[in-house]
């Protein structure tokens, strides 16, 4: 997730839809599309990451 995260230009996650209004789009805008499907696909898994963290931290401090 975190190389995914890293690499936006490189990752390009679109449905069919998207593909093809990206595709009528020039450069700069179609780019934009991309990084905002992407930051939508990484927002639930870190809220995810984060209560599964919180879980790990309390489960750690039981076991103490």
């Amino acid at each position: 997730m975190l190389f995914l995260a890293a690499n936006l230009n490189i990752a390009a996650a679109q449905c069919s839809i998207c593909t093809k209004t990206a595709s009528q789009l020039v450069d700069k805008p179609a780019r934009g599309l991309n990084t905002g499907i992407i930051y939508l696909m990484l927002t639930p898994f870190a809220i995810v990451g984060y209560i599964g963290y919180r879980w790990w931290q309390g489960e750690k401090a039981d076991n103490s």
